[in-house]
């Protein structure tokens, strides 16, 4: 296929960028469709990461999107998108067994049918993770189609799975044209995993009403979600902000390619554990504790000038 686009070099005689011819491979333009597709995504489901990620770098966004494109896609699958359609959940199960299968395959060939899967794919090559990462990730979203109470052991490779490995793959994006140091690079993967860690946990704090009433799960250990006291929601911020105060100690290390964006994210996730700690616990099975978009936009400017909060 063949297109025109502007000349970065040569110019038209009215000093215009020249138009030049440009000619496509079947590959290429699928991967660009397939991209532009999985970036809707983001914008649809989550203005606050699609807030941050404005301030990726264009070398690595794309990527980014693309990362949590299949991410979503997933997590709609165990989250209601699936059951509203009238799966049962045995289907629902294999459905989620088709789409980890499709992006293994897609992991070794670098190529999938699936538009989402494909762009996932092609990000996880260039950036060097594979099924290592996307293994864990599933295992947590089945564990989801059997909401039984959690044991303390089975949060943590819920957590894990569910969003440590995810910050593991951004970060191999962010440093896969960026190395760092054996050391700096385990440092950063630990902040990754921490600032994960605290992204779900706060979620679970806001889902709390949809999690308990509607789907039946219950992630904390030894906590009756109907009868969250104060002191237990207290304890569990508290756990939070202990994984965002170790992953704020990594961002001065990350790359310039991400570093104001992470530190966006991190400052949203923040102000939303704030916030929860100052809403009483009963009425977090009631609401779900938003930003306003006043605050968000804030915290993006600081973000976007190097101050973290």
């Amino acid at each position: 296929m063949t297109r025109t686009e502007p000349s970065a070099s040569e110019t038209s005689p009215d000093g215009r960028p020249a138009l030049v011819t440009v000619t496509d491979t079947d590959l290429t333009l699928y991967s660009r469709a397939a991209h532009r597709s999985a970036a809707t995504i983001i914008h649809e489901y989550s203005t606050s990461f699609g807030m941050a990620t404005r301030l990726l770098s264009p070398s690595v966004r794309p990527l980014v999107e693309d990362v949590y494109a299949l991410v979503r896609v997933a997590d709609e699958i165990v989250d209601g998108a699936a059951a509203e359609a009238g799966l049962t959940t045995e289907q629902i199960g294999e459905v989620l067994a088709a789409l980890e299968d499709d992006t293994e395959q897609a992991l070794r060939t670098g190529y999938s049918a699936n538009v989402v899967v494909h762009a996932f794919a092609r990000a996880a090559r260039s950036a060097g993770f594979g099924a290592e990462l996307t293994r864990p990730f599933f295992a947590s979203m089945r564990r989801d189609l059997d909401p039984v109470d959690f044991s303390a052991d089975e949060l943590s490779a819920y957590v894990y799975g569910s969003a440590e490995v995810v910050g593991l793959m951004c970060l191999a994006v962010f440093l896969a044209d960026s190395p760092v140091p054996d050391a700096t690079r385990r440092r950063l993967e630990a902040g990754a995993r921490r600032l994960g860690a605290a992204f779900q946990k706060i979620n679970f704090l806001r889902d709390l009403a949809v999690d308990y009433a509607e789907l039946g799960r219950s992630y904390f250990p030894g906590i009756d979600p109907a009868r969250l006291t104060e002191r237990q929601k207290l304890a569990l911020v508290v756990d939070i902000d202990c994984d965002l105060g170790a992953a704020a100690d990594a961002i001065p290390e990350l790359p310039e390619n991400c570093r104001r964006a992470i530190a966006a994210a991190h400052g949203l996730f923040s102000e939303l554990s704030d916030r929860i700690r100052r809403t009483p616990a009963p009425e977090l099975l009631q609401r779900r504790v938003r930003v306003p978009n006043a605050t968000k936009l804030a915290i993006l400017l600081r973000a976007s000038t190097g101050v973290l909060r």
